[in-house]
């Protein structure tokens, strides 16, 4: 007698589905987080600009009928070389995951990619700022084995949407990370 055995197939966890990909233009609005960030739009604009000369690449992280949840934003090169140099150490900024989708390894999801990438392009070391308050951020990149080499004052500016400049003061942790080390 034969017996018949049935499987259930369990679905895929969410976090599975999502896509890590590079950003494109069409995919600039949606950066606004729906209207969110729609401050950001110069910034979003030039960063993509960057990106298209190959001075900076931008990442996002979508999932499949929600649409985007993560982004994070790589310099590959700038006026500062202690962030990046065009060589073998890169910048990390413009990193953010969706409140809902946090505590749930999305950023850790997004950061492998960007590491990978990085390692495949010849880059050793990744540098990032993390403003001093945001706690739970820190930790993350601790997590992920960053370590604090110093602090920065944060002082920063940009033009918004409607043209008007807002100066920035968010003092922050640098942080740095060989990449292709496990600690």
């Amino acid at each position: 007698m034969e017996t018949t055995q049935t499987i259930e197939l369990t679905p895929p966890s969410w976090t599975q589905q999502i896509i890590i990909r590079t950003v494109t233009r069409a995919d600039l609005p949606a950066l606004e987080w729906d209207g969110e960030y729609k401050h950001f739009r110069r910034l979003y604009a030039q960063a993509f600009e960057r990106a298209q000369l190959g001075l900076s690449r931008l990442w996002l992280a979508e999932l499949p009928g929600r649409g985007l949840i993560g982004q994070a934003f790589v310099q590959l090169n700038c006026d500062f070389p202690e962030l990046a140099n065009g060589y073998d150490r890169a910048y990390l900024y413009g990193f953010r995951v969706r409140p809902a989708y946090r505590n749930c390894g999305i950023g850790s999801q997004i950061l492998r990619t960007i590491e990978q990438n990085l390692l495949s392009n010849h880059f050793c070391w990744l540098t990032l700022n993390v403003a001093k308050q945001n706690v739970a951020a820190y930790r993350l990149y601790e997590r992920l084995g960053f370590r604090r080499i110093g602090e920065d004052p944060g002082i920063w500016h940009y033009i918004d949407d409607q043209g008007k400049r807002h100066d920035m003061h968010e003092p922050a942790w640098r942080m740095q990370k060989r990449l292709g080390s496990s600690d």
